[in-house]
């Protein structure tokens, strides 16, 4: 869906899933929260459902979606999993841990979904919104950032509001997201080897504990946030700052003060948690150009710089 049309907005109770579970089976684009960031939910089955995903973003055909599923025995319907990918769901599902596998042919799933790959990224979300809605649609949804493409992820569902409202048939308002970045992307080779696509709040080291050696790099677009630029706030940034310069706005950390702050004590949870509601109240403002502070890069401090880095790419 696009265009003018209304957006509703639901409240996460028994009627409000029920009405976005009624409206995903029809086919209809419906915002949903989950422990990262909102989704844009279609059902993945669907083609004309899913290019109105990318309609509504605008998104560009060759980035690939993550789909969402239920549990383990849903995704071995659409993907091919061995020992490695069995391994990491039995310790990081339901959770924040997106695996790019091998597409079965049988999987039924639109093509643009896999954006012409023949492998597919899987998910099995944690929040109980997320939960319910697969539960009651007992189909796959692909669901990506619920936000103009290119733009902030939202953590909120004015967020989303911010860039959809009007291009989608609903928003369901399950309050802040807790993780607050998108989920850690492995993919797992058929040779043995893997690569992390994308840093998030699945640490590298907990992942190389499971998968061991044999680490490797992605030559190309596999999955969603993989593009230079992306979770761009309109405006100029500089990474790195200690102060604000004349016309910025400072996104503080730790013992570094801003107009906001991602964490004053220096927590990196707290950090990404707050990271996309900071870039947005940073957007909004008058200032023209955004400064934020150094974050350390190790642990979940690697994806929150993975972002800035490509917010001011």
């Amino acid at each position: 869906m696009s265009g003018k049309n209304a957006t509703e907005r639901l409240t996460a109770d028994a009627a409000g899933l029920a009405r976005a579970a009624e409206l995903l089976r029809a086919g209809a684009l419906v915002a949903l929260p989950t422990e990262t960031v909102y989704g844009l939910a279609a059902r993945a089955d669907d083609a004309a459902a899913v290019a109105a995903i990318y309609a509504a973003k605008g998104r560009p055909s060759f980035n690939p979606l993550i789909v969402h599923v239920a549990d383990v025995a849903a995704a071995e319907r659409l993907a091919r999993l061995d020992e490695r990918s069995r391994a990491l769901a039995a310790r990081f599902w339901p959770g924040p841990l997106t695996m790019v596998l091998p597409l079965r042919d049988d999987a039924g799933l639109a093509g643009a979904v896999t954006a012409g790959l023949p492998t597919v990224a899987l998910r099995c979300p944690a929040h109980p919104v997320m939960r319910q809605v697969l539960a009651q649609v007992a189909l796959p949804l692909a669901a990506p950032s619920a936000n103009r493409s290119g733009f902030v992820s939202p953590t909120t569902a004015d967020h989303v509001a911010a860039t959809l409202d009007g291009r989608i048939a609903a928003i369901v308002d399950g309050g802040p997201c807790a993780d607050g970045v998108e989920s850690t992307i492995v993919a797992l080779r058929a040779d043995g080897a893997w690569s992390l696509l994308r840093p998030g709040p699945i640490a590298h080291t907990e992942l190389a504990v499971l998968l061991g050696p044999g680490e490797t790099g992605s030559t190309g677009i596999e999955a969603p946030g993989q593009l230079t630029s992306h979770y761009a706030p309109g405006k100029p940034m500089r990474l790195g700052a200690l102060r604000a310069e004349e016309g910025e706005f400072l996104i503080g950390f730790g013992n570094v003060t801003g107009e906001v702050t991602l964490s004053a004590t220096g927590d990196l949870a707290e950090a990404a948690a707050r990271l996309y509601a900071c870039l947005h109240l940073a957007a909004e403002a008058p200032q023209a150009r955004i400064a934020v502070a150094p974050v350390p890069d190790s642990g979940l401090g690697a994806a929150i710089n993975d972002r800035l880095r490509r917010a001011a790419a």
